[in-house]
Protein backbone atom coordinates (compact mmCIF):
# COMPACT_ATOMS: atom_id res chain seq x y z
CA UNK A 1 0.00 0.00 0.00
CA UNK A 2 1.17 3.49 -0.82
CA UNK A 3 2.59 5.51 2.13
CA UNK A 4 1.83 9.14 2.06
CA UNK A 5 4.35 11.44 2.64
CA UNK A 6 3.79 15.00 4.39
CA UNK A 7 4.26 16.87 1.67
CA UNK A 8 1.42 14.21 -0.21
CA UNK A 9 -0.76 14.53 2.85
CA UNK A 10 -0.22 18.90 3.08
CA UNK A 11 -1.22 18.43 -0.80
CA UNK A 12 -4.49 16.52 0.18
CA UNK A 13 -5.33 18.89 2.54
CA UNK A 14 -5.22 21.89 0.86
CA UNK A 15 -6.57 20.46 -2.14
CA UNK A 16 -9.83 19.73 0.46
CA UNK A 17 -10.02 23.14 1.54
CA UNK A 18 -9.46 24.19 -1.42
CA UNK A 19 -12.29 22.02 -2.45
CA UNK A 20 -14.87 23.38 -0.31
CA UNK A 21 -14.16 27.26 -1.59
CA UNK A 22 -14.70 25.74 -5.28
CA UNK A 23 -18.02 24.48 -4.00
CA UNK A 24 -17.22 20.54 -3.27
CA UNK A 25 -17.21 18.54 -0.40
CA UNK A 26 -14.06 18.60 1.42
CA UNK A 27 -13.71 14.67 1.56
CA UNK A 28 -14.70 14.44 -2.52
CA UNK A 29 -11.69 16.81 -3.07
CA UNK A 30 -9.06 14.97 -0.75
CA UNK A 31 -10.30 11.53 -2.79
CA UNK A 32 -9.71 13.35 -5.99
CA UNK A 33 -6.40 14.98 -5.01
CA UNK A 34 -5.63 11.45 -3.65
CA UNK A 35 -6.22 9.92 -7.25
CA UNK A 36 -4.60 13.14 -8.85
CA UNK A 37 -0.88 11.94 -7.27
CA UNK A 38 -1.24 8.21 -6.46
CA UNK A 39 1.15 6.44 -9.29
CA UNK A 40 -1.53 4.01 -9.52
CA UNK A 41 -5.12 3.23 -9.49
CA UNK A 42 -6.50 2.58 -6.13
CA UNK A 43 -9.30 0.71 -4.87
CA UNK A 44 -11.84 1.92 -2.31
CA UNK A 45 -10.55 0.32 0.08
CA UNK A 46 -7.55 1.64 -0.48
CA UNK A 47 -8.67 5.06 -0.17
CA UNK A 48 -10.49 4.75 3.10
CA UNK A 49 -7.17 3.79 4.44
CA UNK A 50 -5.07 6.15 3.47
CA UNK A 51 -7.69 9.31 3.80
CA UNK A 52 -9.02 7.60 7.33
CA UNK A 53 -12.91 7.96 5.34
CA UNK A 54 -15.47 5.85 6.08
CA UNK A 55 -16.86 3.85 3.30
CA UNK A 56 -20.02 5.13 2.61
CA UNK A 57 -18.07 8.24 2.44
CA UNK A 58 -15.66 7.25 -0.03
CA UNK A 59 -18.04 5.45 -2.39
CA UNK A 60 -20.26 9.18 -2.36
CA UNK A 61 -17.40 10.72 -3.38
CA UNK A 62 -16.31 8.39 -6.16
CA UNK A 63 -19.61 8.62 -7.59
CA UNK A 64 -20.18 12.34 -7.49
CA UNK A 65 -16.01 12.75 -9.19
CA UNK A 66 -17.19 10.14 -11.85
CA UNK A 67 -20.14 11.98 -12.40
CA UNK A 68 -17.96 15.23 -12.87
CA UNK A 69 -15.58 13.07 -15.50
CA UNK A 70 -12.70 13.57 -13.10
CA UNK A 71 -12.28 9.81 -11.95
CA UNK A 72 -12.50 6.79 -13.86
CA UNK A 73 -12.55 3.41 -12.80
CA UNK A 74 -10.82 -0.02 -13.87
CA UNK A 75 -10.06 -3.07 -13.30
CA UNK A 76 -7.06 -5.44 -12.77
CA UNK A 77 -6.69 -9.15 -13.31
CA UNK A 78 -7.61 -11.44 -10.69
CA UNK A 79 -9.18 -8.76 -8.63
CA UNK A 80 -13.19 -7.78 -8.55
CA UNK A 81 -12.96 -4.45 -6.97
CA UNK A 82 -12.44 -1.19 -9.09
CA UNK A 83 -9.70 0.30 -9.06
CA UNK A 84 -10.23 4.47 -9.12
CA UNK A 85 -8.06 7.12 -11.03
CA UNK A 86 -8.02 10.27 -11.80
CA UNK A 87 -6.96 12.31 -15.39
CA UNK A 88 -3.46 12.22 -15.71
CA UNK A 89 -3.03 15.05 -18.23
CA UNK A 90 -3.33 18.27 -16.95
CA UNK A 91 -4.66 19.97 -19.80
CA UNK A 92 -7.28 17.37 -19.66
CA UNK A 93 -8.02 17.84 -16.19
CA UNK A 94 -8.48 21.23 -16.52
CA UNK A 95 -10.69 21.49 -19.78
CA UNK A 96 -12.82 18.65 -17.92
CA UNK A 97 -13.05 21.01 -14.64
CA UNK A 98 -14.03 24.32 -17.07
CA UNK A 99 -16.43 22.38 -18.99
CA UNK A 100 -18.23 20.95 -15.91
CA UNK A 101 -18.40 24.50 -14.47
CA UNK A 102 -19.38 26.35 -17.84
CA UNK A 103 -22.26 23.66 -18.07
CA UNK A 104 -23.06 24.05 -14.35
CA UNK A 105 -23.09 27.59 -13.71
CA UNK A 106 -22.40 29.76 -16.35
CA UNK A 107 -25.01 28.31 -19.01
CA UNK A 108 -27.39 28.48 -16.68
CA UNK A 109 -26.95 32.09 -15.52
CA UNK A 110 -26.71 33.19 -19.08
CA UNK A 111 -30.29 31.49 -19.95
CA UNK A 112 -31.66 33.28 -16.99
CA UNK A 113 -30.26 36.45 -18.09
CA UNK A 114 -31.72 35.99 -21.34
CA UNK A 115 -35.14 35.22 -19.78
CA UNK A 116 -34.53 38.24 -17.10
CA UNK A 117 -33.78 40.56 -20.24
CA UNK A 118 -36.99 39.57 -22.28
CA UNK A 119 -39.15 39.81 -19.11
CA UNK A 120 -37.76 43.27 -18.34
CA UNK A 121 -38.45 44.63 -21.67
CA UNK A 122 -42.13 43.70 -21.00
CA UNK A 123 -42.71 45.19 -17.75
CA UNK A 124 -42.03 47.97 -15.93
CA UNK A 125 -38.68 47.82 -15.17
CA UNK A 126 -36.40 51.23 -15.20
CA UNK A 127 -34.40 51.81 -18.07
CA UNK A 128 -31.28 51.88 -16.15
CA UNK A 129 -31.75 48.74 -14.38
CA UNK A 130 -32.48 46.99 -18.40
CA UNK A 131 -29.37 48.44 -19.48
CA UNK A 132 -27.20 46.99 -16.77
CA UNK A 133 -28.98 43.51 -17.29
CA UNK A 134 -28.33 44.10 -20.98
CA UNK A 135 -24.72 45.10 -20.32
CA UNK A 136 -24.33 42.07 -18.01
CA UNK A 137 -25.79 39.83 -20.46
CA UNK A 138 -23.64 41.04 -23.32
CA UNK A 139 -20.05 40.93 -21.11
CA UNK A 140 -21.16 37.01 -20.30
CA UNK A 141 -22.13 36.32 -23.70
CA UNK A 142 -19.07 37.87 -25.13
CA UNK A 143 -16.82 35.49 -23.16
CA UNK A 144 -18.83 32.81 -23.47
CA UNK A 145 -18.01 32.86 -27.15
CA UNK A 146 -14.47 33.85 -27.00
CA UNK A 147 -13.98 30.67 -25.03
CA UNK A 148 -15.97 28.53 -27.81
CA UNK A 149 -14.06 29.52 -30.23
CA UNK A 150 -10.60 28.86 -28.10
CA UNK A 151 -12.04 25.16 -27.03
CA UNK A 152 -12.44 24.90 -31.00
CA UNK A 153 -8.84 25.53 -31.48
CA UNK A 154 -6.13 22.54 -31.63
CA UNK A 155 -4.87 21.83 -28.21
CA UNK A 156 -1.69 22.63 -29.25
CA UNK A 157 -2.86 25.89 -30.82
CA UNK A 158 -4.58 26.21 -27.25
CA UNK A 159 -1.12 25.26 -25.67
CA UNK A 160 0.59 28.11 -27.14
CA UNK A 161 -1.96 30.71 -26.62
CA UNK A 162 -1.41 29.52 -23.09
CA UNK A 163 2.05 29.64 -23.11
CA UNK A 164 1.79 33.65 -24.58
CA UNK A 165 -0.01 34.65 -21.48
CA UNK A 166 0.73 38.35 -20.70
CA UNK A 167 3.41 39.09 -23.31
CA UNK A 168 0.83 39.67 -25.61
CA UNK A 169 -0.25 42.69 -23.68
CA UNK A 170 3.16 44.20 -24.91
CA UNK A 171 1.37 44.39 -28.51
CA UNK A 172 -1.54 46.04 -27.41
CA UNK A 173 -1.92 49.85 -26.54
CA UNK A 174 -0.87 50.97 -23.19
CA UNK A 175 -4.32 52.46 -20.92
CA UNK A 176 -3.81 55.52 -19.52
CA UNK A 177 -3.07 55.10 -15.61
CA UNK A 178 -6.23 56.54 -13.11
CA UNK A 179 -4.60 59.78 -11.45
Amino acid sequence: MMHLTPAMQDFILHWGEMGQKWGTNRSVAQIHALLHISPEPLSADEICDLLNLARSNVSTGLKELQSLGLVHSSRKLGDRRDHFHSIRDMFDLVHTVVESRRAREYAPTLKALQTVQKEAAMDATPEAVRARIADTLETMQMFDDWYAEVNRLPRSVQMALVKMGARIARFLPKAKSPD
